[in-house]
């Protein structure tokens, strides 16, 4: 009895060090390490006994958010430990719990529970919380490629991340320098991404993510694929016959697979059958083009490619300079009897010819021998009217300054009767809208020549037909056919030409034309040339507005009948303002005229002339010298004097200059008989303004 009673008063007495309740302790640790969580069966030092009569207990240990214990331990039998701690958990120093190889997910909060078998009730007694903080260097869980190749215009995303503790910050770098704010490039999580891809994007990108405990970088080469760039284009080059060209064309590209490939005037330079043998693209894309001859001249254009999208391509133009030469020299010219011809010399000159020598039928032609003949700039022979006197067997020989290349085939001048009209079309033809309408047009010559139509001006929308015999039809007539027609027979020898004009009744009036204006302050003068009436009286309108105003405020301005102008007023001064006008007859209006802008006259400045002060106080005073003229300059004059003039009149009559060269800084004159040819009734002294005006200030009344 005694030995049990002691066992309950153990049973109460015993207290651990973690059960104080409202207290919660914090372990740190770092991932891969171990962590101890305390919890100690030591019992308080007034509460001390020897460790051999401890009563019977059980240790867990639990963790918030497991419905299994992390361990269990019961007496000395083995503890059973949860499946995700298995062989890294264990019991130390009495019920604290080891926790080795440490992670991540052993974060969170611990709780040691002891249950005393002999207490009197079964409840665990609650240990402190504890929470167990794991810390790590950032572990990259994603990255880009090492390598990255990209279609130019093609999005592109790079992905990186991490995972530690604290939670690692990711730093984009292009280059070893950060990427902040741009506008095309977004990071955003960690990803960075480009909604189209540039060259200029092309470099070394540097994923760095970092915490507390350490940083991680991760490198990535991008390059941008996409077409040739040209870094040295072909230049305009001139160069003389028999020389060799060089024309440069370098490109760049990834990938750098290049192939260059050369056009002459759009035609691959291999397939042009004067270069073919000859030329050579070498492997930097430099076009040698050796021995030089005429035909080389032209434009060429370098395309590189690479296969990739659209290549690019340069070009340059290539001159050839070399004496004077005749190209292809027809066999056979034939020239119309009675109308003007040319036999052509076919001339090649670069520099440009300088003169042409013909002969005829073997001889030195000087075309002074026959009237209406001349060489004409180009190096052909112009003849007015062409006779027997053509017929013969011709050659040219071209000059520039560097020579010539010699003398051209021979050319046999034939003549022949050119085309004639059997039929002509009639000068005027009338007929209503909607009908049918055909002019005929029938020619004949040797070969038979070719008839054709044609209308003067624009072309007409509505259909029109040429009959088998070279005939027109209009069917049915529109108001478009009206107008000039022209009938043309052509054959080798000449094109000779038929007119005639097609009035088209019945129809609204056709637009005016050749619209005029003239402005001046506040009106203007409209004039124009009306056109066709379609067959009836036609009235017009003139429509104005101010050039600034909106395309709804013209206004209309009637024309008095049989009048093809009008004189608006009203207008404001120095205004733009827009005209144009419109016809009309009974079936209707016509088009509007072509809108014509103009600008009314500023009015004109009234000019003020300055203000001229006479001089003030003239006075004459006889002396034993003579007559002495005194005075003195205006008090206080609007303009500044320039000098002073001296006037005499006598009997009322006209006043005269005696003198002008009186100096702004005098004031009297003397003596006054050496001016005077004659006695005088009357002086007087002007003052000079800046514009030669001059303002009378006469003698006083009785003084002469």
């Amino acid at each position: 009895c005694m030995i049990y009673v002691f066992t309950q008063m153990c049973a109460v007495l015993w207290t651990l060090h973690c059960v104080s309740q409202g207290a919660a302790s914090l372990v740190r640790a770092r991932e891969g390490s171990s962590a101890e969580l305390s919890c100690s069966l030591a019992p308080t030092s007034s509460e001390a006994t020897t460790p051999s009569l401890f009563p019977l207990h059980v240790v867990e240990w639990v963790r918030l958010g497991y419905s299994v214990p992390v361990l269990i331990k019961f007496g000395v039998y083995a503890p059973r430990v949860h499946p995700n701690y298995k062989g890294r958990v264990s019991l130390t120093r009495g019920a604290s719990l080891l926790i080795e190889r440490l992670t991540l997910e052993d974060e969170g909060w611990f709780e040691c529970r002891i249950l005393l078998l002999e207490s009197k009730t079964d409840d665990f007694r609650n240990g402190t919380w504890t929470f167990l903080s794991i810390t790590a260097p950032p572990v990259f869980i994603k990255t880009p490629p090492t390598f990255v190749e990209v279609l130019l215009g093609d999005s592109l995303t790079l992905s990186c991340g991490a995972h530690g503790n604290p939670r690692p910050t990711v730093v984009w770098h292009k280059d070893e320098s950060p990427i902040e704010k741009h506008e095309k490039i977004k990071v955003l999580n960690g990803s960075l991404s480009l909604a189209s891809v540039t060259r200029n994007i092309s470099g070394v990108y540097k994923c760095h993510v970092s915490n507390s405990e350490g940083n991680l970088t991760h490198y990535t080469q991008l390059q941008v694929k996409g077409p040739p760039i040209i870094l040295i284009s072909p230049e305009d080059t001139t160069l003389n016959m028999s020389q060799d060209a060089v024309l440069q064309c370098q490109a760049d590209a990834y990938p750098s697979n290049l192939t260059y490939e050369w056009l002459k005037q759009g035609q691959n330079v291999y397939h042009i059958e004067s270069l073919k043998s000859r030329v050579k693209v070498l492997v930097d894309g430099t076009l040698l083009i050796p021995n030089l001859i005429p035909e080389d001249a032209g434009n060429y254009t370098c395309i590189p490619t690479n296969g990739l999208l659209s290549p690019p391509s340069a070009s340059a133009h290539l001159k050839v300079k070399h004496p004077a030469r005749v190209g292809r020299m027809l066999r056979e010219t034939y020239l119309p009897v009675g109308m003007e011809g040319v036999i052509v010399c076919p001339v090649q000159a670069d520099p440009p010819v300088l003169y042409v020598n013909w002969t005829k039928d073997g001889n030195v032609l000087n075309p002074d021998n026959y009237p209406g003949w001349m060489v004409n700039s180009e190096g052909s022979v112009f003849i007015a009217t062409a006779n027997d006197n053509a017929v013969g067997m011709y050659t040219c020989t071209p000059y520039n300054s560097y020579g010539t290349m010699g003398q051209s085939e021979p050319t046999r001048v034939i003549l022949k009767d050119p085309p004639s009209f059997r039929v002509p079309p009639r000068p005027e033809y009338f007929q209503e809208v909607g009908r049918e309408l055909i002019i005929p047009c029938e020619a004949s010559g040797d070969p038979a020549p070719n008839v054709t139509w044609s209308k003067i001006g624009p072309t007409p929308r509505s259909p029109y037909t040429m009959l088998a015999n070279g005939s027109l039809l209009l069917q049915p007539v529109s108001k478009d056919h009206h107008g000039g027609w022209e009938c043309l027979a052509t054959n080798r020898v000449a094109t000779v030409s038929a007119g005639t004009v097609v009035m088209v009744l019945g129809t609204s009036p056709h637009a005016v034309s050749s619209v005029f204006v003239t402005t001046e302050v506040n009106q203007a003068n409209v004039s124009w040339v009306p056109g066709f009436d379609g067959g009836f009286t036609q009235k017009f309108t003139v429509w104005v507005k101010q050039a600034s105003r909106g395309k709804h405020e013209w206004a209309s301005l009637p024309v008095p009948t049989s009048k093809n102008y009008l004189l608006v007023t009203g207008l404001l001064a120095a205004t733009g303002y827009q005209f144009s006008v419109l016809p009309q007859n009974k079936l209707g209006s016509g088009p509007f005229s072509e809108i014509i802008t103009v600008r009314t006259q500023a009015p004109t400045a009234v000019t003020t002339l300055p203000i001229l002060d006479p001089p003030i106080f003239l006075s004459a005073n006889r002396t034993e010298q003579g007559v002495v003229l005194r005075w003195f300059p205006p008090e206080a004059p609007f303009s500044p004097l320039t000098g002073y003039v001296l006037q005499a009149r006598r009997d009322q009559g006209q006043w005269v200059i005696l003198t002008s060269n009186i100096s702004a800084n005098q004031s009297d004159l003397h003596p006054l008989n050496e001016l005077l040819s004659e006695p005088s009734e009357s002086v007087n002294v002007s003052t000079i303004g800046p514009d030669g005006r001059f303002i009378v200030q006469p003698l006083p009344e009785g003084s002469s």
